[in-house]
Formats: C-alpha cells, structure tokens, sequence
C-alpha cells in the first residue's frame, strides 16, 4: 500500500507543477505591453500601474486565499484560479482588439476596468500557486520539504518563459492572438492540477489536513526520516530494539528497566510506521546522545549509564507554530517582510519593465528602429529572466536542504547571496548602453529573483511554523506591493519624464514612427536613476539578511544545536560524545 502514497505524492508533485507553470504569466507582461500600450495609448506611468494591478492581485489575495488552503484544502482554489486567469485574459484581449479612444490617452474608466481584469489575472496565478505550494508542503517531510516547494516554484518562475518563447515563434507581432492563448493556456492545465493535488501523509504528518488524502489500513509511508530511528547492525541508533541492545552490550542490569520503560511509553512509544516529527537537529542530538563513548570498559560502563538516562529524559519539543496577531507583533516577521519588500520590488519593477528598458536602448537617436527586433529582444530578455528564475529557485531550493543537512548552514544564510545578485543586476542594467548587452542585467536578476522564493517560502516555515503556513505566507507575501509599487511607479515616472512633448513629436529629426507616441529615445538615460536608487535598496536588503542570518544562528546558539556535524550520519559512522562537546 506503499506504492498508493508514494503514487499520490508523485501526482501531487506534478499536478503542482503543472498549475504553477499556469499560473506565473504575471511575469510575462512586459512581452506584451508595449504593444498594448501603443496601442491603446497607454502612457507608461498608466502602463505601470495595469502591471502593478496584476502584482496585487497576487500578493492582495494571498492572506484569505491561504487560510482557505489551511481550512478547506487545495481544490476550491484551483476552480478560482481557472476562472480568474480564463477572464481576466480574455477581457484584456476584448480591450486591445477595440482598439484606442477618440482621446489622446487611455481613459480614466478603461484604466479602472483594465487594471482590475490585471488584478484578476495575478489573483488567479495566486490561487493556483498558493494550492500548489500548500499541498507540496504537507506532503513530504523537513528534509525534502524546501527541494519540493522550490521545485514547484519553479514552474511559476518558468511560466514567463514557456509563454514568451510561444509568443516569439507563434504569435511574433500578433498581441491580440498571444493574449487569447494565455486566456487558454492558463485556465485549462489547472483542471489536470484540480484531479492530481491533495496533501499526502507521511511520518512526520500522519494526518494530510483538508482536502488531504485518506490514510487505509496497511498503508506504508516509510521515508529516510522514519528509518533514522530503526536500529542496524552498524550502532546506528535509535527505537526500542537498539536501546535495549546498547544496554545489554554496556552493563545488562539496565536491560529491563529500560525495556519496561519503552513498554510505558517513556522512551520510544513510537509506532515503526508513525512517528512524532523530529527536526534533523533533534534527530542529530538523539544519535549523538546514545552514541558510547571513547575509552576503556570502566568508562564505558559507567557512561552508558549516563547516556541512557539522558535518552529517557530527552523531550520531544513543541513544534513551532506562530501565526495571527503573534506573528505581526514580532520583529522577525519584520526583518522578512523588509527584505521580501525590497528583493521583489526590485524584481517586479524590472520584469515588468524590460520591455520599456530593451525599447529605449534600441530607440537612442532611432525613431525609426525596427519594431520587430524590438519584440524579439524583449521577449528574449523575458524568456532568459524566466530561465534564470526557474533554475535559480531549483537551485536555491536545493542547495539550502543540501548546506543545512550536512553542514548545518541555515537557510537564511543564503538570503545575503540573493540580495548581492540583485544589487549587481541593477548596477550592470544602469550602465548598459548596448542592448545586445543587456542580456547580463536580465540573467542576474532572474537568478537573484529566483532564489528569494526558492529560499523565503521554506524560512517562513522554519520560523513561524507549518500548521498555519499558508495563512502567514500570505502575510509576508504583502511585502511586494510595498516595494514593487513604489519602485515601478518610479521607473513610470522616470521614463514619462524623458518623453519628448506632444509639440515635439511632430517635428524635428527626432519625429517617430506611428505608434510610438510616449517613446523615450534617450536610451538608459530614461531609467538610470530608478536603478539608481533600487541599487542602494538592495544594500539595506543585504543588511537586514545578515540580520536574519545572525538571528537563525543565535537561536540555534541558545538551543543548544550541534553547528557543523552532519544531520544524518551514513550507517556505521558513530558520533562520539567529545566529539560532540569539541
């Protein structure tokens, strides 16, 4: 019976995947609003704020849709997410192919109504991620837990990819096809997602929650974690059978004292298929403690003895569960919301204009540059974003399950590196002149932009508790829009502020080509100060990283955690007790 959860689990996986691949396309914006902006006459200050709505949609919603995921499970949030994306791509396409007003800039209605079908674009891509993630999360223990969720965010990262790289080879200069394809292309994948994800029990979470699948009699689900505890014959220790043989081995008279403790439930009333969750620190400590020491038989009998008491007296912690109106109140919470703010802010104000950066490098001193490299070059900068998202979060994901399991380095740490990353993307885009250069900035900050949400979703975790994760994600996933308004209306004003009048623009050398009316022909002179003042955001977001480094340290200081030792020792290695107290 095995095989039905491990099938289910598989499924579940995929299923995420799948939805959060559909569900990413707010981060493919900027390959189809310049067109839409010219379009519709659409100023960039407005263009903002229609990509601004989208990135509200997903961070707005993610405080209600995540208590729903905690409460009722996944697939009410799927239907959601289906119907947002299919409506809100399918409006914003109605809109382009009516084609401008009578006035010269887009009216204050149209701008109202478009925005809000952006919103339901970015609400729809936050159901379908935040039922992904919550479902992946609840289905594989601690250890695998940040490789998974930064798998699944992945897909989300991918998305702008996938659909800009179909937009360059099938839809080249054809918006209004391109936005009936997302209207499609994201609704109809999450149905498959609705039939596959469900939490899944395992060791550590016995019972999946809502929505979650049903445990039948017979079922297996085993993992690495569960045989920690299974005794071999190597002295890797731990259960009922190894304690009784190590006591055997070290004396014998405490044989039936210890097996009639482990018959009361005092030592391992731990049933070999469900087993009390244990971090790899706990399960470290554990081996460490009953591990025998170094030194003659006196020594060693007398230290078993010691070791086994200790075993007996070793509580199993409270997991950590901190949410509502405790977590607010605490700095912690703070710290993470700063850093998200600043990072993400960051991020979204480059994707969700690159396009505009890749248009004003072409357009400096060329009204008349060609419009179809213009598309090719921004959404090729949208795809290597994309690319370097989705990696970035595999990557992240998985490099701070493998630094903490063997080397005990927090996954906090890692957070410094992406607040570098992203400072380096916007010097380098700030002093890019030649667009075919601008391939660097973009790949840097893909990479940095990825590794926050490879990272975050696992630190929120780690801090403040998995039974109310979803509910608190959402919570710091309201840093965004602080940090993403602020810079992008920014950016919009920056660039308007650098567009030639309305008396200049038909006159002059400079007089451009139809459709290009709110044009900056400056080149990066148009947004250098944006990136100017994101730059030293980034320093203030590093600052506040190592701050969260050094307070992950100072817990595991205070908690008494073994820095440095391996989580899991390979079979047959054993953990001497002074090399423990070294």
């Amino acid at each position: 019976m095995g095989d039905r959860l491990a099938r289910a689990r598989t499924a579940t996986l995929l299923g995420a995947v799948l939805t959060s691949l559909s569900s990413g396309t707010n981060y493919v914006f900027s390959a189809y609003a310049p067109q839409m902006g010219a379009r519709l006459h659409i100023t960039n200050t407005q263009l903002n704020i229609i990509g601004l709505s989208g990135n509200m949609g997903v961070y707005t919603s993610g405080v209600v849709l995540g208590r729903i995921a905690d409460k009722h499970g996944p697939r009410l949030l799927l239907v959601l997410a289906s119907v947002f994306l299919f409506a809100g791509y399918i409006g914003l396409r109605g809109y382009f192919d009516a084609g401008p007003s009578s006035e010269d800039v887009l009216p204050l209605f149209s701008l109202i109504v478009m925005s809000a079908l952006s919103f339901m674009t970015g609400a729809g891509g936050s159901s379908g991620l935040i039922a992904a993630m919550n479902s992946t999360a609840k289905s594989f223990p601690e250890h695998l837990r940040a490789t998974t969720v930064g798998f699944v965010l992945s897909g989300f990262g991918l998305s702008a990819f996938f659909f800009s790289a179909l937009a360059r080879w099938f839809f080249p200069d054809n918006t209004s096809s391109f936005l009936l394809f997302l209207s499609l292309g994201t609704s109809l994948p999450i149905i498959i997602g609705f039939l596959t994800i469900r939490p899944v029990p395992h060791s550590e979470r016995p019972d999946a929650g809502p929505g979650g699948l049903t445990l039948h009699s017979g079922d297996d689900f085993r993992d690495s974690t569960s045989r920690l505890l299974d005794y071999d014959a190597n002295n890797t220790v731990a259960g009922e059978r190894g304690l009784n043989s190590y006591a055997r081995e070290s004396g014998g008279h405490e044989d039936a004292d210890i097996s009639a403790e482990a018959h009361d439930g005092r030592v391992t009333d731990i049933h070999p298929d469900v087993l009390l969750a244990e971090t790899d620190s706990q399960t470290r400590s554990r081996s460490i403690a009953i591990s025998p020491s170094r030194g003659d038989s006196g020594r060693r009998a007398s230290s078993s003895q010691k070791t086994v008491s200790k075993t007996r007296s070793l509580p199993l912690p409270e997991p950590v569960d901190t949410h509502g109106w405790r977590m607010l109140t605490g700095w912690e919470f703070w710290v993470l919301f700063c850093i998200l703010s600043i990072q993400s802010g960051t991020g979204l104000m480059y994707i969700n204009n690159v396009g505009t950066i890749a248009q004003a490098l072409l357009a400096k001193g060329n009204p008349d540059y060609d419009r179809i490299k213009a598309v090719h070059l921004q959404t090729a900068q949208v795809s290597l974003i994309s690319l370097a998202n989705c990696g970035s979060r595999i990557a992240f994901g998985a490099g701070a399950d493998f630094l903490k399991s063997r080397y005990a380095i927090h996954r906090s740490y890692l957070m410094s590196l992406v607040s570098i990353l992203l400072m380096v993307s916007q010097i380098v885009g700030a002093l890019v002149e030649d667009p075919n250069h601008l391939w660097l900035a973009s790949l840097l900050l893909g990479s940095g932009y990825g590794g926050i949400f490879g990272l975050l979703p696992t630190v929120t975790m780690e801090w403040f508790g998995l039974a109310h994760f979803s509910e608190n994600w959402g919570f710091v996933t309201l840093a965004p829009l602080l940090g993403g308004n602020i810079f992008s209306v920014l950016f919009g004003w920056n660039v308007d502020a650098h567009v030639p009048r309305s008396t200049d623009l038909t006159s002059g050398p400079r007089a451009p080509a139809s459709g290009l009316a709110g044009q900056c022909f400056e080149g990066r002179v148009c947004y250098a100060s944006t990136l100017l003042i994101t730059t030293l955001a980034c320093v203030l977001a590093l600052f506040l990283s190592v701050v969260a480094a050094w307070r992950d340290r100072r817990k595991a200081n205070l908690t008494g955690k073994y820095e440095g030792l391996p989580q899991n020792p390979p079979p047959g290695e054993v953990l001497w007790e002074s090399e423990a107290d070294e």
